[in-house]
């Protein structure tokens, strides 16, 4: 019988520590009480943002490739993609930040307006022809409000006019939008389309794409008016065309409503990012053989209740039934997070800071803060378990 293992499963700390230095730190702690008397099983996580890429391809023992595609101004651009490894070398993994994102562009350079998720597509492409079937893409921090109409036009979609010719890039341009040929479309039907999406947000109205990202993306209030409005009639014309209905399901206005053109044009299918990472992971399996569950993230606030990988581990954990304990750790605590963390099924929330110290000395001391924090919450953790395996305990505790 396999020996029961701890399972170090941490998001990022964001700022600080990446999810696999983190659970690292966490390994460290645990081998300062335990020795390697205990297995462990590292599974570093992310939420389908920044980093869910690396993540995914280093968990798996998987491969980072490059291309050369566009960015949100149809510039060149050298863009990463991931393809896992082991069993699960049909799955590629594309952050649409890498080559639509808001980081590409100086501030000056943003134009909500003309920007295109073209070179998500290209990615896409890529992928695809590398042989990946599933393509599991997070979309966010993205420069675009396109609609994800120029990722649809790289994968061989043709936008027209009333006059049948081709819409220039962008999503005000969308205004024009009359008919959609997709006699060319590239992208196979036995490809699966998995969207990392951690918003809900629709895509017209009020809490729309264009009103509360568009901003962010050097968006006016004249120019949120014209891509909203513009977005509007793309759903109209999406439904008519295509057979979809998009504008009112949550997550389609996520990444300046590229959730709607995935919905639309690749049958997508929409999730939190934590819980596909998870899924990826085969996080409930590595769960179900073990005696405890270390967590934890940079923040543990009010985003954290919103579906952020902490939250969905206790969620998971608890719903197996097993009574495995879950600890969380974070760089800070929110008291009502606490409170709200400890009634979705986390037993110990504990900071990692151990005395009163600025933001930047605190994040420049994360590993070390981290290592020592395990250490403290499994010692605790061992005083009140009974039937934990066999070992010797380094130190004056003893389970023995």
């Amino acid at each position: 019988m396999t020996q029961p293992a701890i399972l170090v499963c941490p998001n990022a700390f964001k700022g600080s520590l990446t999810a696999s230095e983190a659970s690292h730190a966490m390994a460290e702690g645990i081998k300062e009480v335990l020795g390697d008397a205990v297995p462990l099983v590292l599974l570093p996580l992310a939420d389908g943002g920044d980093g869910t890429l690396e993540t995914l391809v280093e968990a798996t023992g998987g491969t980072i490739y490059r291309a050369w595609v566009h960015d949100p101004l149809y510039r060149p651009v050298e863009a990463s993609w991931g393809r896992l490894g082991g069993e699960k070398k049909e799955f590629a993994v594309i952050e649409m930040a890498k080559t639509s994102g808001l980081c590409l562009l100086k501030p000056e350079e943003r134009d909500p307006l003309h920007a295109t998720t073209y070179g998500t597509g290209e990615l896409m492409l890529e992928a695809v022809r590398a042989g990946c079937k599933k393509l599991l893409i997070g979309i966010g921090g993205s420069a675009t409000n396109d609609g994800g109409a120029g990722m649809a036009q790289a994968l061989g979609a043709r936008l027209l006019d009333e006059e049948g010719k081709e819409l220039p890039f962008g999503g005000a341009a969308l205004r024009r939008l009359r008919t959609i040929d997709i006699s060319h479309w590239n992208l196979p039907p036995d490809v699966e389309v998995i969207v990392a999406c951690d918003v809900d947000n629709p895509l017209c109205g009020e809490q729309g794409a264009s009103a509360v990202y568009g901003p962010q993306k050097g968006a006016t209030a004249e120019m949120v008016a014209v891509l909203d409005a513009a977005l509007a009639h793309y759903a109209t014309i999406l439904q008519s065309e295509l057979g979809i209905a998009v504008a009112d399901v949550p997550g389609a206005g996520a990444a300046g409503g590229l959730g709607a053109g995935l919905l639309a044009f690749c049958r997508a299918k929409l999730v939190a990012g934590a819980d596909m990472v998870l899924d990826v992971l085969d996080f409930e399996a590595h769960c179900r053989n073990s005696w405890m569950v270390l967590t934890g993230e940079g923040k543990l606030d009010e985003q954290t209740l919103h579906g952020k990988a902490v939250l969905r581990v206790a969620r998971r954990a608890a719903r197996l039934g097993l009574g495995i304990p879950v600890v969380a750790l974070g760089g800070a605590v929110d008291a009502e997070a606490e409170e709200a963390l400890f009634a979705e099924g986390v037993h110990a929330v504990l900071p990692i800071v151990e005395r009163v110290c600025t933001l930047e000395e605190a994040m420049s001391q994360a590993y070390p803060l981290l290592k020592r924090a395990t250490r403290r919450a499994l010692r605790w953790v061992l005083i009140g378990q009974k039937g934990l395996p066999t070992c010797q305990v380094r130190g004056p505790l003893s389970t023995n």
